[in-house]
């Protein structure tokens, strides 16, 4: 199926009618495109944690997917995962370096969601920030003065 002038894989509905994502993306160079056909949270939540920081040079935006099987790689090959931790692992474009994916281990963390980055995804995103996250880990260099949320860890963690 073409969408947004990409080839998009879709799966069909129960009528065999193709189904339309909730949403795409892509990254810099094109070499990776994705679509989401499972819900997409609304809420983006930056995250300032060390890892996020180190990996995007600021802090990261993600945005989470309910079920992780509900994504749809082309370009699969030109993704890379890198592990940074035993819980979960980071996919990006092996070309362009784009960070795409926020995938946790379902076996070690009982989560079947994952997230994609909020800067990849085609607009309209329909998506928004909501509140920021590992805060108590967030560069020196800046402020956070947009009166959202703040969490010094990931809210259900406590």
């Amino acid at each position: 199926m073409k969408l947004h002038g990409l080839n998009i894989p879709v799966k069909s509905g129960k009528d065999g009618a193709p189904e339309i994502p909730e949403a795409t993306g892509s990254c810099l160079c094109g070499a990776v495109h994705y679509s989401v056909h499972a819900p997409l949270d609304k809420n983006v939540r930056p995250c300032h944690c060390t890892q996020c920081r180190k990996q995007s040079g600021h802090h990261a935006a993600y945005v989470q997917v309910e079920r992780w099987d509900g994504v749809r790689i082309e370009g699969e090959d030109n993704v890379t995962w890198y592990h940074a931790s035993d819980l979960a692992r980071r996919g990006f474009c092996k070309t362009c370096g784009s960070q795409l994916f926020w995938v946790p281990d379902p076996e070690k963390t009982g989560r079947i969601t994952g997230d994609v980055t909020g800067g990849t995804l085609d607009t309209p995103t329909g998506v928004k920030f909501a509140a920021h996250i590992f805060v108590a880990d967030k560069g020196d260099y800046y402020d956070i003065t947009d009166g959202l949320p703040q969490h010094d860890t990931y809210p259900d963690e406590g």
